[in-house]
């Protein structure tokens, strides 16, 4: 007779296995583009998944240029979405035109339905479907059971499919509400028409023009692509088209050492397949550095990544690409060389053999295509637009403005969002009442720092959130979960701080202990007056307990200030109280880690047998 545990674990697996097959029929309308960067889009107005007709999206291709337009917004991400949505809202209510090429971006698009499903989502929303579905569904549970690759690969598509699908609805639902008119269609400035003419191209190169007051371009970044790499869309990846990636792959080679890089292996190892990173930097500690992570926390990343049985190559790139043309489920064999060229050390690996090669080594600004010359625009030898602190570009009517990745760095959606809000109120500060426009929408002092560090209030420059470290946190979607907000020592070093950190471990709280034991907190703080500086976090939910060490440094408290607060039992915010205790008391706190550190290394080693 079967006990009561085993006909609950019985017909949890026959659950999954209904849930898998039921997800199967799904999958097939699911169909991602064969070709990201095709020269034309069909020109539409349509309302993706929503079934209504509403009369604002009914234009015609003359109605549209008849139409006297306040402002029209290039690029439908995150950036363009909540721009055009402030704009249209109140107290502004301008009449708004969102204009977008998804397929050109590499974006999801349910081709069956023509609905392009990344509207609104960032950059990186098939990566955060990705790992979302990697943590929700076990692939060696159903291998297990005997599914196939491409069941189980079904399984996982059709999941991301449902996530984004979620997203894009409900963006449509709030440019509907808001009398938004949206558009598909490659948008470029006219060769004589100043810069308040755009011309929009269908797929079948009819071309309609419009008119619009003022214009924001905000058609974000693509990757960027090394010469000498075959893309194919097929094995051969970049980090847009692997979202056209059709099968589990078992192997995968990525090469970078960046935010996106760390991202994806972690991403694919959770999914099952053997995973190899090449960077060209001897340590990858030194590589994340680079990119403003605190030495402690990059150290934590890369001791997951090897942990979780990641290959890391260093000091290495890649000298040749041996792609089989005529068996696609030969693998790919990548020759490799010391970073600069020549032989590798004696005993370091001369190749690795791959299902699938992904480059993830930068993004680059998405501006190529819309003739930003011809109304006067400049941009930057990476092809960003360059702004003054008003975010408005150099053309000729002096009314074009750009938020987001097409400035360049940091490539971030949140800096983005926070840009396209500004540059919005910019705009059209002048045709709201002062009370109406401190009363309602974003305000520039949400965004305001600390001290002197940086300008504040009305001083406040919406470009410098690209370079201003007190502006916005960072996040890493690895598993785990990497942030930081502020300084770190070292940047208080530069500017001449004396700084000293306080550090907790998950495992000293009683959820990080139980639940998720690696990973730590550190605060950065003045040692003249205790004032925290910067906080860094590696472990679960960091990109969401990074918010709570913001205003932290934002408000300027104190360690003395953070050890006089309680903090609920059995949360990770408890590692805040514990990193101040350690800050007063470093030498106890160092023996505490110590002996907290040889417990957790036995503990992952036992988990590894």
């Amino acid at each position: 007779m079967m006990s009561t545990s085993t006909i609950h674990r019985s017909s949890s697996i026959l659950m999954i296995v209904l849930h898998v097959f039921c997800c199967l029929n799904l999958s097939n309308c699911f169909n991602l583009p064969a070709k990201l960067h095709s020269p034309t889009t069909k020109l539409r107005l349509h309302h993706l998944a929503s079934s209504r007709a509403t009369t604002y999206l009914q234009l015609t291709s003359d109605e549209l240029a008849d139409t006297d337009w306040d402002l029209a917004v290039i690029g439908g991400g995150p950036v363009g979405v909540s721009a055009a949505l402030l704009a249209a809202r109140a107290p502004y209510n301008k009449k708004v035109l969102l204009i977008d090429a998804p397929r050109n971006s590499g974006a999801l698009m349910d081709e069956a339905k023509g609905e392009d499903l990344s509207i609104g989502g960032p950059t990186g929303l098939f990566s955060k479907a990705l790992r979302d579905t990697g943590k929700r569904i076990s692939v060696s549970s159903l291998k297990g059971m005997g599914l196939r690759d491409d069941s189980v690969w079904n399984e996982i598509v059709t999941s991301c499919l449902e996530l984004a699908a979620s997203n894009a609805r409900d963006t449509v639902r709030q440019l509907e509400y808001a009398g938004i008119s949206y558009v598909q269609g490659n948008a470029a400035f006219a060769d004589s028409g100043g810069s308040s003419s755009l011309f929009i191209t269908s797929d079948d190169n009819s071309i309609t023009s419009i008119q619009a007051s003022k214009i924001l371009v905000a058609s974000g970044s693509t990757p960027f692509r090394p010469g000498g790499i075959p893309f194919d869309g097929k094995r051969v990846f970049d980090s847009d088209s692997i979202n056209t990636l059709s099968y589990l792959p078992k192997s995968v080679a990525i090469v970078g050492s960046g935010i996106i890089a760390v991202e994806f292996a972690k991403i694919f190892k959770n999914l099952g397949a053997d995973v190899t990173l090449i960077i060209r930097d001897d340590n990858p500690r030194n590589a994340l550095m680079k990119i403003g992570l605190d030495k402690d926390i990059a150290a934590t990343l890369v001791a997951d990544l090897v942990r979780s049985g990641i290959k890391i190559e260093r000091g290495a790139q890649v000298k040749k690409f041996n792609v089989p043309r005529d068996n696609p489920k030969a693998p790919i064999v990548l020759d490799l060389e010391a970073k600069g060229g020549g032989a590798r050390p004696s005993g370091a690996t001369t190749s690795v053999r791959c299902d699938i090669y992904l480059a993830a080594v930068g993004r680059k600004p998405n501006t190529a295509s819309l003739n930003l010359q011809a109304a006067g625009v400049r941009t930057d030898n990476y092809g960003g637009i360059e702004v003054d602190s008003e975010l408005k570009a150099t053309s000729s009517g002096g009314n074009v403005y750009a938020a987001g990745d097409v400035l360049g760095r940091p490539f971030l959606a949140s800096t983005g969002m926070a840009q396209g809000f500004a540059a919005i109120r910019i705009m059209f500060n002048d045709d709201v009442s002062s009370s109406a426009e401190t009363s309602k929408g974003y305000s520039n002092s949400d965004m305001c720092s600390v001290g002197d560090l940086s300008m504040t209030g009305d001083n406040f420059d919406p470009k410098s959130l690209a370079s201003n470290p007190f502006a916005f946190p960072i996040g890493v979607w690895s598993s785990p979960e990497a942030a930081y907000y502020g300084l770190s020592t070292q940047q208080c070093k530069e500017m001449g701080i004396d700084a000293a950190e306080g550090v907790a471990l998950y495992a000293e709280c009683l959820r990080g202990l139980v639940f998720s034991p690696n990973g730590l907190l550190k605060l950065v703080y003045d040692k003249s007056n205790g004032q925290i500086v910067g906080v860094h976090i590696c472990g679960d939910d960091a990109c969401e307990l990074i918010h709570y060490g913001m205003e932290l440094v934002k408000a300027e408290r104190t360690i003395d200030d953070i050890l006089s607060n309680l903090y609920s039992a059995v949360t990770f915010h408890e590692m805040y109280r514990i990193a101040a205790m350690a800050a007063v008391d470093q030498a106890g706190a160092r023996k505490r880690r110590a002996a907290l550190g040889r417990e957790i290394a036995a503990r992952n080693r036992g988990n590894k047998e």
